[in-house]
């Protein structure tokens, strides 16, 4: 069985080649810049007015980018679907000055630009350089959606849906989508539509870097531990107990020091972290069904891993398949081979 993961982040995309017949570390593995990095860049290059069409994606840059071609004097036109990559809010998308056109629009004379997380032909065609043929059974997707209700801000309501999914499941590979997800996640949705007609997984990224730390060798055999993915633009930490999920917390990295990291962690620990506290913090929140009974140690993922060097907390520094940067689509793999096993 072949599997292809990839791991999309704000910097990079991390994709991995496994043949279940062969060992982990043996797989094909690269680490190529994020797509909205990769969007982003062409939509500056435009020095026109520009259709933007495509799926809903992740924003950050490519954001970035359209409000820079507005404040330029340009013209930017979105189909729906794409728009909602800037905001769920279609109207608050219309307030910058973007104007949303049917799917059918189409302008040869503009900049046209196609928005979509997952490129399978490019991806296809970097690996043929190295005469590696993309031929895959199932593909695994993690990106980061909060999802959206009206009249819930985002950080609410992807903390109610965390919730939901720890009254139901504990392990972090229960948290991945098989072929069909929620309609309030945009971006996953986004996904699936570009890989219709495939055997197809989606993961919220936070939760594949949880589930792949727990396939590292050392933690295998841990029983009470926390695993934080610390990222570029967020942390989550997740409390474990013989394998299984006790609670969560999720802040922005950049709001985090070590101090407050150990005051967080503590309160994870003992079962006494607040939703309210962190969500007042201006963080995403947090939910924790029970206390733990000690930790052994703090399981450390993500590119700012590193800021726990400045505390005293006993630290391993999670590295499946041999290599941290594989952490998400390890994770991938873990869930859909415990899908594919049921």
């Amino acid at each position: 069985m072949n599997i292809l993961a990839i791991d999309i982040g704000v910097g990079t995309q991390d994709i991995m080649l496994y043949d279940t017949d062969n060992t982990i570390e043996n797989s094909v593995k690269i680490v190529m810049p994020s797509p909205t990095k990769i969007i982003a860049n062409r939509i500056r290059k435009h020095h026109n007015d520009i259709l933007i069409s495509g799926v809903t994606m992740g924003g950050g840059p490519v954001n970035k980018a359209v409000k820079n071609h507005l404040a330029r004097g340009y013209n930017v036109m979105m189909t729906e679907s794409s728009a909602r990559t800037i905001r769920d809010d279609i109207n608050r998308v219309k307030s910058m000055g973007i104007k949303i056109v049917p799917n059918s629009e189409n302008h040869p004379e503009l900049g046209n630009i196609e928005l979509k997380d997952v490129d399978l032909n490019a991806i296809r065609e970097a690996l043929s350089q190295f005469d590696v043929t993309l031929d895959f059974d199932y593909i695994g997707v993690a990106v980061q959606d909060h999802g959206h209700m009206k009249g819930m801000g985002d950080r609410n309501f992807r903390f109610m849906k965390i919730k939901e999914k720890l009254d139901v499941a504990r392990s972090p590979e229960e948290f991945a989508y098989h072929k069909e997800v929620p309609e309030y996640f945009s971006r996953m949705n986004g996904v699936l539509t570009t890989l219709k007609g495939y055997n197809t997984t989606i993961m919220d990224s936070k939760f594949a870097s949880v589930c792949g730390a727990t396939c590292d060798n050392y933690v295998k055999d841990l029983n009470s531990y926390i695993v934080m993915d610390i990222g570029n633009g967020h942390t989550l930490a997740a409390s474990f107990e013989n394998n299984k999920i006790l609670g969560v917390f999720e802040h922005h990295t950049r709001s985090l020091d070590p101090e407050k990291i150990v005051q967080l962690l503590k309160k994870l620990e003992n079962g006494t972290i607040t939703h309210e506290e962190v969500h007042e913090d201006g963080g995403h929140g947090a939910w924790v069904t029970a206390p733990m009974n000690g930790v052994e140690c703090v399981v450390a993922t993500g590119p700012m891993r590193r800021i726990l060097e400045r505390t005293n907390l006993t630290v391993h520094y999670a590295a499946p398949a041999g290599d941290v940067m594989m952490t998400g689509p390890v994770g991938l793999i873990k869930a859909i081979k415990s899908n594919h096993t049921q």
